[in-house]
């Protein structure tokens, strides 16, 4: 685990002062750079030690075989894996013929910086080689936002003691050795050097690999290019073979002079293109990057970062842990999904081969909510995605003798890439999740040639889904039996809360978009029978409760079930699900993520404010966060029935997830949806923001250590600035036209904000609600280091 105060505490650098080597893994994964696209994992320069290399594109997978002990119909037959492709971060350097290595001679200083306004990771480091040579070295690298396919390295070397002849070894590499990623022998097979040579060509100052994977049969293209400034009778040689390219630059430096590399890579991949086509394709990015160099790039990189922070920063003041995380997580919502282009955002974005690479409902439910109010473009392609596997999507409901489309529990390309059904197949609220998402981005957007063109389908095909899926009992109730909800120890189960609700959105979302939009819905085959049945079984929709206990049930029978013994669970036996049969889970009251919390979130137009209270007491001391998505819905639903200094504490374990790797496994990758709800911890939590209907929604509330809370939010071409202070809050139009308006609601009050007039209202007290829940024995959130120190 990367402990307490791992990085120095700074607002907009993640900082690294020293080099651990036993935590190596989790800061490549902290310090992965990425556009949405191209994702470089922070590994060192020269490669070597590493915790895993890790150089990713979006969507490139092999396909894998999925075990099972027993197979049963309608079983996925393979799985979809992120391939490592070729590595161009690889720059080794030799010191009079001593190759630089951390692990030998002595490092005299070793500095790394992630700095999130210039989206440029800066490694210095001061080595004395065995021999006694000391050399400083400075290496900056970026994955350019604003040239797609292009990544760039620049590297400088220069002498402390002494003149040096130094050697530096830029490389592209193909096929590297990885730790073991599977103990399945065939699974392992398939994922050993996974990529077939089909081309290299090399020249003085770079070269070009083109590979082709054996199963998956997709096209990867890797080019590299160098500028160098070094003194005279600096040489360039380049030598090439089938799996690597090697362009060597030697030269003596004498004390005063500098040696300066600028790498300049270009990725592009095509299940569909030619040979030819995909090597001019990279050819042509690596142009591009050539006319810029490696300074153009940069200041690019900058100016883009510029205007994005400038629309979305997040300002806390009262903890500056918070305030540093909070934009770091920003930093890599926007780096998994900025140029991912209509292919889908990964649970661990590009940073590392967690989850396999593949996407969940995690993006629909928490990645998508924060950009479509800072970046929305980037929902359209998310969703553009979505889309474009509907074919797949129809044919797994006919498998499934459903009508619509049943959409992947976890994929890559669109196909089905689970192998337990139980938390898979079942959990069928994916669908619904898509739904909302459609429905959050064409609200706040009022893009309607999406909303024609693309959402539409969408609506109709997961509204066809849940009439499908579910039926009206002999008394008229709708039913949706057999499903998982957002919960994976309450599995297969029937009417589970957080799916009926948000099926019953997805039901009447898509019901009034076919009225709006008559000649498309007639060319889907809607009919007003069909629409008329959706609004019907939304409106019979069965919302489980138990009138004696008086809270809402998770499933139907939840509250009956038999308790979990929580106080005989010793705390290394957490997470449950790799310590207990799932059998022990699935009868038994306790919760992994919160999902009827989550309803009382993204449905809290479903609930009071008194059962919102007593539903958060009641599965709050059932709850063990085994999952990284628990936490923010934790601090949004405390926030608002009250609680909210422990909506602070679970604010901080969210934030803080990856940055102190709490769940102790960010080495395979951050946690982008737990990073995500940083953010929707402070905007949704203490801001109180909800996007229930065509009114934007506030009830803001300050904790006793925060200060002051500020926001952005894109509405509707206009951006509003929240800025909230303990007794009151104040609205500001910053962008929009003259006479722009926005209506708003301010604690149920309604509010005009005129651009040009910002508008203080007060904020009321808060309802005195007693003292906070208990949870599960050893599982209370995360506090702060001084709080719980003598």
């Amino acid at each position: 685990m990367i402990r307490e105060r791992a990085y120095p505490v700074e607002p907009w650098r993640i900082r690294e002062t020293r080099l651990d080597l036993d935590v190596l893994a989790q800061s490549e994964s902290v310090f992965a750079l990425s556009n949405g696209h191209i994702g470089l994992r922070g590994n060192l320069d020269e490669g070597e030690p590493h915790g895993l290399p890790g150089t990713y594109l979006n969507s490139f997978f092999e396909l894998r075989p999925l075990p099972y002990a027993e197979a049963g119909f309608g079983f996925p037959e393979s799985g979809q894996t992120v391939v490592n492709v070729t590595n161009g971060k690889l720059i080794r350097l030799l010191v009079d013929d001593e190759p630089l290595d951390v692990r030998y001679g002595e490092v005299l200083a070793h500095e790394r910086v992630l700095d999130l306004r210039s989206g440029t990771l800066r490694r210095t480091l001061h080595w004395r080689s065995p021999a006694g040579r000391e050399v400083r070295v400075v290496s900056t690298r970026l994955v350019s936002f604003t040239q797609r396919a292009v990544a760039a390295i620049s590297y400088e070397v220069e002498p402390v003691n002494g003149p040096l002849r130094v050697i530096v070894q830029s490389e592209l590499v193909a096929n590297e050795a990885l730790p073991p990623q599977s103990r399945d022998p065939r699974v392992a097979a398939v994922l050993e050097s996974p990529l077939q040579p089909e081309e290299e060509l090399s020249r003085e100052a770079g070269g070009l690999l083109i590979h082709r994977t054996k199963v998956s049969g997709l096209r990867v293209a890797a080019a590299m290019d160098h500028e160098v400034h070094g003194p005279d009778r600096t040489t360039i040689t380049t030598e090439g073979y089938q799996d690597w390219i090697r362009t060597s630059i030697g030269c003596v430096l004498r004390p005063g002079e500098e040696l300066r590399v600028a790498k300049l890579l270009a990725y592009g991949w095509s299940s569909k293109r030619s040979l030819p086509a995909l090597r001019d394709q990279v050819g042509g990015a690596l142009t591009a990057a050539r006319l810029d160099g490696f300074t153009g790039l940069r200041r690019a990189q900058r100016e883009y970062l510029d205007a994005f922070w400038d629309a979305s920063d997040v300002r806390v003041e009262g903890d500056p842990e918070v305030q540093q995380a909070v934009r770091f997580g920003l930093f890599q919502v926007l780096q998994a999904g900025a140029r991912a282009e209509r292919r889908p955002i990964a649970a661990k974005g590009l940073t590392g081969p967690g989850y396999d690479g593949h996407a969940f409902w995690d993006t629909e439910t928490f990645v998508l909510p924060v950009l479509t109010y800072t970046l929305p473009a980037a929902v359209a392609d998310a969703l553009h995605w979505r889309h474009s596997t509907l074919d797949l999507a129809r044919e797994r409901a006919q498998l499934l003798n459903l009508s619509g489309a049943a959409f992947p529990w976890r994929s890559i390309r669109g196909q089905e890439s689970s192998a337990y059904w139980p938390a898979g197949t079942a959990a069928f609220h994916i669908a619904a999740d898509i739904a909302d998402a459609v429905r959050r981005y064409v609200q706040a957007t009022e893009d309607t040639q999406f909303e024609r063109e693309v959402g539409l389908e969408l609506l109709v095909e997961t509204a066809r889904l849940w009439r499908s899926l579910g039926h009206h009992d002999r008394h008229g109730v709708f039913h949706l039996d057999g499903v998982t909800g957002p919960d994976e120890y309450t599995a297969v189960k029937n009417d589970n809360i957080y799916t009926n609700l948000m099926a019953q959105r997805n039901l009447l979302t898509a019901a009034d978009a076919v009225t709006r939009y008559r000649d498309e819905a007639f060319h889907l085959g809607v009919t007003d029978e069909e629409a008329a049945a959706w609004r019907d079984a939304a409106h019979a929709m069965n919302i489980p409760y138990d009138p004696e206990l008086g809270v809402h049930q998770q499933a139907e029978g939840f509250t009956r079930l038999q308790e979990w013994e929580f106080r005989d669970t010793p705390p290394d036996r957490y997470p449950l699900l790799l310590h207990y049969p799932y059998f022990d889970l699935y009868r038994k009251q306790v919760v992994k993520q919160p999902d009827l919390v989550l309803a009382m979130h993204w449905r809290g137009d479903a609930f009071d404010a008194d059962e919102k209270r007593r539903n958060f007491l009641y599965y709050e001391r059932r709850t063990v966060r085994d999952s990284s998505l628990s936490a923010c819905t934790a601090s949004v639903i405390a926030a608002e029935v009250g609680y909210l200094e422990l909506a602070h504490d679970y604010l901080r374990e969210a934030a803080l997830m990856d940055l102190h790797d709490l769940n102790e496994n960010t080495r395979d990758g951050v946690h982008v949806a737990s990073l995500a709800g940083a953010w929707i911890a402070l905007v949704a939590g203490f801001g109180g923001f909800r996007d229930h209907g065509d009114i934007p929604l506030f009830c803001p509330r300050l904790p006793s250590r925060l200060g002051r809370l500020e926001f952005s939010l894109t509405w509707r071409g206009m951006r509003l600035r929240v800025e909230v202070r303990p007794h009151e809050t104040r609205y500001e139009l910053r962008d929009g036209p003259d006479s722009a308006s926005l209506e708003l609601l301010h604690h149920g009050e309604t509010v005009q904000v005129v651009w040009g007039e910002p508008v203080t209202l007060p904020n009321p007290p808060a309802r005195s609600v007693g003292p906070p829940p208990e949870q599960p024995p050893g599982r209370a959130p995360l506090r702060r280091v001084e709080e719980i120190e003598p």
